[in-house]
């Protein structure tokens, strides 16, 4: 079966009312037929739901839906993309452990790994997604993990999965893919021997900017030990928002196609734009590392970074010149979003680490939306147009 097969077609097993659609199952717990069935739920003898915290059949559906699509043996649904990378990685290690992870990462992924995980032992290396010669070096005795993003945020830098599960595999540790940007449906890292795959399933999977998820799949014995983690520290995810997510990855497949097409006319205006500086975009010729994307991507994504010309201030004039377009730090959405990453969503970030994986005061993320690719071209154009003009000063 087909991606977008599985999508549509894997539902939660119908109830005795013979409902077309699964419905929502908002229930705090699960009633036993008898207190033997109740003893061995507990002592997991027996399968079966207990308490939503736990599972919930609409968690479950989620679940399942992402697990065959990326290929994995079980999986895990939580609050948030975050709640997902964080027990991805401290319900795994301990203390004195050490991670090997590439520099390009989402901000609050940084701040786990600068500010939370030394409280308690765990130490990282960063290493450059372009300089793979470096990634071995950087493995120690004490190493327990390799940690990723390809494409990553907001650079769009990409990583060989190939080469990295090899690196992986070579040194017995576990290889953890954040695969938030390209979804299961363009890129599949467990084909390339990750071990362990993350997703917010607030971006791509609901792509409707409603509610808030995480994911995590993989391993069958990674996976158990994650069981144990969320069940005592309870970053469960809600059953309505697992309904929700579960119904929208039912058109995951033609959305992305959508995006994508979309992305890449868009990324080809924006490259030949005498405003713009420079473009990131996978599937441009001009990428690094085009090859690469063609090798490991079904299609480049629905991101674009640029960076125009003019610096903080004439970002900020273009950002206030967008009419169409959202100005918020959500991606992944039907609406076309614009976001200026060196101000909100890695702002916490120095300026040398901004440059490290860069971004630059005049770069800009574009989440490219489902609207009429002539709409979203007029507007980043127009504003391009208008900013200039108010930009004068400032070139």
């Amino acid at each position: 079966m087909k991606d977008q097969s599985k999508l549509v077609r894997i539902q939660a097993e119908r109830s005795d009312n013979r409902e077309h659609s699964v419905p929502l199952y908002l229930t705090s717990s699960f009633i036993f037929d008898n207190a033997e069935q109740g003893r061995a739920l507990f002592a997991e003898e027996e399968q079966g739901n207990i308490y939503s915290r736990y599972s919930n059949p609409n968690t479950s559906e989620f679940i399942e839906k992402i697990r065959a699509l990326e290929g994995a043996e079980a999986g895990l649904a939580f609050a948030s993309g975050m709640a997902a990378v964080f027990a991805s990685i401290a319900g795994l290690l301990s203390a004195g452990d050490h991670v090997v992870s590439c520099r390009s990462i989402f901000g609050s992924t940084h701040q786990l790994f600068t500010r939370l995980f030394p409280r308690w032992g765990i130490t990282h290396t960063y290493v450059d997604a372009s300089r793979p010669e470096d990634w071995e070096k950087a493995i120690r005795e004490n190493t327990k993990m390799i940690f990723l993003e390809t494409p990553s945020n907001p650079g769009l830098e990409l990583i060989d999965l190939e080469w990295v599960g090899k690196l992986a595999k070579k040194h017995g540790l576990i290889l953890n893919v954040d695969n938030c940007f390209a979804t299961p449906y363009l890129q599949k890292p467990i084909h390339y021997g990750a071990d362990i795959v993350s997703h917010s399933a607030t971006k791509y999977m609901d792509g409707q900017g409603r509610v808030l998820g995480g994911i995590l799949v993989g391993r069958q014995d990674l996976i158990d030990q994650l069981m144990f983690f969320i069940r005592h520290t309870g970053p469960a995810m809600s059953a309505f928002n697992a309904w929700t997510v579960s119904k929208s990855l039912e058109t995951l497949g033609v959305r992305m196609d959508r995006h994508c097409s979309s992305a890449l006319r868009i990324a080809e205006i924006l490259e030949a734009h005498p405003e713009v500086e420079s473009v990131r975009y996978p599937f441009l010729p001009s990428h690094p590392q085009y090859e690469l994307a063609k090798k490991q991507m079904k299609h480049g994504g629905g991101i674009i970074t640029f960076v125009i010309k003019g610096g903080y201030q004439r970002a900020r004039r273009f950002l206030d010149s967008l009419e169409m377009t959202l100005l918020t730090s959500n991606l992944g959405d039907t609406r076309t979003i614009a976001t200026h990453p060196a101000s909100t969503t890695h702002s916490k970030l120095t300026p040398e680490e901004r440059v490290a994986i860069a971004i630059e005061e005049g770069s800009i993320r574009i989440s490219v939306g489902l609207e009429d690719v002539e709409d979203i071209i007029a507007d980043l154009t127009g504003a391009l147009e208008k900013s200039s003009i108010q930009a004068q000063g400032v070139k």
